[in-house]
Order: C-alpha cells, then structure tokens, then sequence
C-alpha cells in the first residue's frame, strides 16, 4: 500500500522495547486515592498541582531526578474504556513507553488497538513530519492488532487523499495491490466497457469525466470453494459536484471523502483476508467522477439498471445510489451468504445522528442483534433505522420503474436511500451503513479528517458469524 498507508502504523505497538520504556500506569478513577497513597511525596504534589483525578484520557508526566520523564499516569475514567487510549497516543511526546501494570479486567488488545488509532496522522503532503511515542504491549495477538489498524489506517488515508491524487484509477491501483498481497482474484471493467458488460447506471453516472478519470466497475475475489461467500459494497465517488443539479461551494468543499464506502470496503476486506476468516470475499467497488460536461446525465433522464429496472433521475446529486444499484445486483448474481454495503450516502443520516454516529439498515433481526452485539464489544458506535415501508410510495415514478430522489413528503432521505437501495440488494441477509467517515472536530486521538467508521464492528460481526 506504498501510497495509501501510513508508516508510522506499523510501528507504533510493539511486544518488546528495542531499550529502555518508561512506565505508563493506567488508573481508574476509583483506584487512584490507593495508588497515590501508596506514592512518593513529590508524585503526590504533582498530581494534586496538576488536578490529575484519573478522567478518561488524563495524563500526567512525571519526572525523575533527571528532568526526564520516569513515568506516566493515565486517567481511564470510572468505566475504564480501552478507547481512552486513543487519546494517550496523541498526548504522549515520542519515545518507548511500556503499559505496566494493567489495571484487572482492561482488555489490553483493545487498549493496544486504540493506541494505534490514535496514533494515526495524515502528513504525506507535509514536508515536516511528527515521530510517534511506541508503546510495549505484552500478551496479546500483535498481528492481529496491527492488520486491524492498518486497515483503518488505509480507509482513512483514501479519504483524506486529495481527489487528484484519488480518483478511479488510483482506487483500482489500491485494490490491485490488496489482492496481489492477498492472493485474490481481480477484474475491472472501464469506461465503454461498462455498457457492454451491463453496467449502465455505473456508466451515466461516471461518463462525463475525463478520459483518464473513467468509471469502473471492481470486482476483486477471495477464499476457498466451498466457504459461504460475503459481498462488500462500497460506493467509489471520488469526488460529488452534484452533477448538473451542482453543490453550493460549502456542499462540494469535503466531496473527496465521496468514496468513502469503497475505501470501508476495501479496509474491510483486507482485515478479513489478513485474518484469513473461513469465508469467500467478493468486493464490489463503483468507482467513479460525477463530474459535469456536455455528456453529463440530466435530471429527468431515464436510466437502464443492471437489474433491469428503470430509474427516473430526479436529482443528479442522488448518484451514489445509482451505482450501487448496478453494485449490488452484481452481488445478488454471486448468491451471497451475506451482503454488506457501505456509503457516504446522504447528508439526512447526519441531520438524523449526526457525525459520530452511522446508521445502519437491515429487515434481518439476527443480523441486527449480531452487528448491535460485535459493536458494543468494538466500541465502534452504530444505530439501527427502520426500513420503514411506508416511504416506500416516495420513489414511484411516473415514467420510469423508480426514481432515485423521493418525492418531498417522505421527509426521512436516509431512510428512502435504504429503500431504494433494497430494491436492488441480494434477496438474502443484506446491511446497508449510511457513513461518514470524516471527524469534523479534532479532539485527542481522532484528529479531524477522515475517520473509519463501522469496520472495526463488522469485521467482529464476520469473525463471529462465520466462526471455524
């Protein structure tokens, strides 16, 4: 992944230090009257001086006799939260640290993974970069922790990438890459070729771009025969004018994270290769421009669908749908398992959640409860939406067999985005995650910028599902 990962990620969690580590003491809240009673004086002025109360992500240096660090206190709160330590990795300034003791009960392969999280930055246009503090963890599957990280890393990396730096054809690039390390299968289909391979919405969509920015369909495959197969879907938009029906300049200003969906999907896909969990993997990645020129689709066109519905195109802003409509009857095909879809697909899920907060979409009871289960233990936030059918009158049209922007009543546009989509999605259990993946606040451990959202939990879900 030479330009879609970040260095430093590779790093910054290690089973033994190369020298010496300074000691990081994690403390809860109830626990720290004990630990500084216990203390030197001089640990205990300074934790009163400092007002150090152990709050989850508190940190306080202490110094030896050499004005260098001798050890850290790190606050976890009452609850003691592994994702705490998100914020210990931003604070901490370079060096080799060492978790010792842990406190009883702390889940030290959460504690670590949230410490590389939190490590993250995105500096590959900066000409000064940071070096990262490295923390020593003892008794956890390192591999394991790293492959997750690195794909949260690489989701986030396409995001943040500018959209002349990613656009479809560096998508491709990355998917080439996944499925050579991977051992996985590839096919793309671009430009023409689309039409001829029954891609017609991927087509309009993606046409009016420049000849070296044309659409594509992605199709990369994994696994053994025999092993259920799970399709993931991401919606690849590399950047959203909004077509014909253009943004104001505020709504195209963060259309780069547009392809946010495919790059999930991909993250998603590399940690349960890396894993090599007992299924079939199937990625299906639209990647396109939804740019304007004289070959731009219009609103009012009438659009052929690989499923062989038509669709009305009320707004040519309501794209990302269209594709994925092509996306996910190309799944349906393969007879999934399982089909997962993952999308920056409207801006009502933020005016609903807002940015912290994904919904997700599925009529598959044990599913939800499985996805609802796998992100508590993640503490990778998500909320169930209804598929709720009364909407669903909102996309008739009166030309075509469906339209993909609702008629204005319906109010709920998450909600008939879903709708849309499960006209389209394979008959058997399907999720559809309307993401972010973007942190509009920069805070400690979650820098602003692009952020991978849901991945952590669904790839806890499959290991779950599809246990060996």
């Amino acid at each position: 992944m030479s330009q879609a990962i970040s260095p430093a990620m590779f790093e910054v969690i290690v089973d033994r230090a190369q020298g010496p580590a300074v000691p990081v003491r994690a403390v809860l809240e109830k626990d720290l009257p004990g630990f500084l009673e216990a203390a030197p004086a001089f640990v205990q002025g300074l934790a009163a001086a400092a007002d150090f109360k152990a709050k989850s992500g508190q940190l306080l240096i202490v110094p030896g006799e050499d004005g260098a660090a001798s050890q850290v206190l790190f606050g976890l709160g009452a609850g003691g939260d592994p994702q705490a330590f998100r914020a210990l990795a931003a604070k901490l300034p370079a060096g080799d640290y060492r978790l010792e003791p842990a406190p009883a009960g702390l889940d030290l392969a959460e504690a670590a993974l949230a410490f590389a999280l939190g490590s993250y930055r995105f500096d590959r246009y900066k000409q000064k970069r940071e070096a990262h503090p490295r923390l020593v963890v003892e008794g956890i599957d390192l591999d394991e922790v790293r492959h997750v990280a690195h794909a949260c890393a690489l989701a986030r990396d396409m995001v943040n990438t500018p959209p002349n730096d990613m656009g479809p054809l560096q998508i491709e690039t990355i998917a080439r890459e996944i499925a050579e390390q991977y051992g996985a299968q590839i096919t793309v289909v671009t430009g023409d070729g689309l039409l001829e391979a029954n891609y017609p919405a991927v087509h309009a969509v993606g046409r009016a771009a420049a000849a070296q920015r044309a659409p594509r369909m992605i199709e990369l495959s994994w696994g053994e025969a025999g092993r259920p197969l799970v399709a993931l879907v991401g919606k690849g938009v590399v950047f959203d004018t909004g077509g014909l029906d253009i943004k104001p300049s505020a709504g195209m200003r963060l259309m780069k994270k547009d392809m946010g969906g495919a790059a999930h999907a991909l993250a998603l896909g590399r940690m349960v290769m890396a894993a090599r969990l007992p299924v079939r993997l199937s990625i299906l990645v639209p990647a396109v421009e939804n740019a304007i020129s004289g070959d731009a689709m219009r609103p009012g066109d009438v659009l052929d669908s690989r499923k062989g519905l038509t669709i009305e195109v009320g707004n040519t802003d309501a794209e990302g749908r269209l594709i994925l409509a092509d996306a996910l009857t190309r799944a349906g095909e393969l007879e999934p398992a399982l089909t997962i879809d993952l999308a920056t697909l409207t801006g009502a899920a933020r005016a609903a959640l807002g940015p912290q907060l994904p919904p997700f979409y599925t009529d598959d009871e044990e599913l939800a409860g499985q996805i609802e289960a796998a992100m508590a233990a993640a503490s990778d936030p998500l909320w169930r939406m209804p598929l709720w059918k009364g909407y669903v009158d909102s996309l008739d049209s009166d030309v075509a067999d469906v339209k993909n922007d609702s008629d204005a009543w319906a109010q709920a546009g998450s909600v008939t985005a879903a709708l849309f989509l499960q006209k389209f999605a394979p008959s058997g259990p399907w999720v559809h995650l309307d993401i972010f993946a973007w942190n509009p606040r920069g805070r400690p451990g979650w820098p602003s910028g692009g952020e991978a959202q849901a991945i952590r939990a669904l790839y806890r879900m499959l290991k779950d599902r599809f246990a060996a």
